[in-house]
């Protein structure tokens, strides 16, 4: 059965982990930008994401971005390189299915259209949501998704349905030529190796808030340097 893979940086060169960094350098580099810092150095800019800057210049490396000594990254160029390395000099129209209560704030979205993406089609479902109006885009009914990719040009598709019409709607998608999916389902994609997968879990992330909330309570009332019980690390590990 095929699986879900992040396919696009092995194809790019540039590894899955530098990818998922880049954005963080991005939105960093940005605010520098709009407070009008022209250059910065790998020290300032690892500090101000949150990396080890020995880290973030191997990972602007791959760009073929390497600075100047003494003076550091150009804010603006270093801007550009790696909008260009993330897609992002582009616009890309995105569907998304399932316009429950997260989907509804994913239309609302004001970011999307600033970094490159233009949300250009709301799906569900429900025929009552047919023709109500989010955002400025009317709801379409899941019976014309087809339809509705082709009309649109879609490269991108958002899934935020129940977990049990995650796979169909993901099927759908591919056999239209979609080969992207940002998926807020909470459940797996079987996509061909063709397709790229994001997937986005809330309850992981709160869960993995959840384990150092309890890493700290230890330490904060048990003796200093306490370590953390084996149970509990087999706990959150196997959740």
């Amino acid at each position: 059965m095929p699986v879900p893979r992040d396919a696009a940086s092995r194809r790019s060169g540039i590894p899955d982990a530098t990818v998922a960094r880049l954005p963080i350098y991005l939105r960093v580099l940005g605010a520098f930008a709009e407070s009008g810092l022209p250059t910065v150095s790998s020290e300032g800019l690892a500090a101000a994401a949150g990396v080890g800057s020995a880290k973030l210049r191997k990972d602007l490396s791959h760009l073929g971005s390497y600075g100047t000594r003494g003076v550091g990254y150009d804010v603006e160029y270093l801007v550009y390189q790696i909008s260009r390395a993330l897609g992002l000099t582009q616009h890309y129209p995105v569907a998304i299915i399932g316009v429950g209560n997260l989907g509804h704030a994913l239309a609302n979205y004001a970011g999307f259209g600033t970094r490159g993406f233009q949300i250009a089609a709301l799906v569900d479902a429900d025929p009552r949501r047919a023709g109500e109006v989010i955002a400025g885009i009317e709801i379409r009914h899941l019976d014309e998704l087809e339809t509705i990719i082709k009309e649109h040009e879609i490269s991108i598709g958002v899934i935020a349905t129940p977990a049990a019409a995650a796979q169909d709607v993901c099927d759908r998608l591919v056999a239209c030529g979609v080969t992207s999916v940002l998926n807020f389902a909470p459940t797996v994609l079987a996509v061909p190796e063709s397709v790229d997968v994001r997937k986005v879990d809330l309850s992981i992330e709160l869960q993995i808030l959840a384990f150092h909330e309890q890493r700290k309570s230890a330490g904060l009332h048990g003796e200093p340097g306490v370590a953390v019980p084996d149970v509990v690390r087999t706990s959150v590990a196997s959740a």
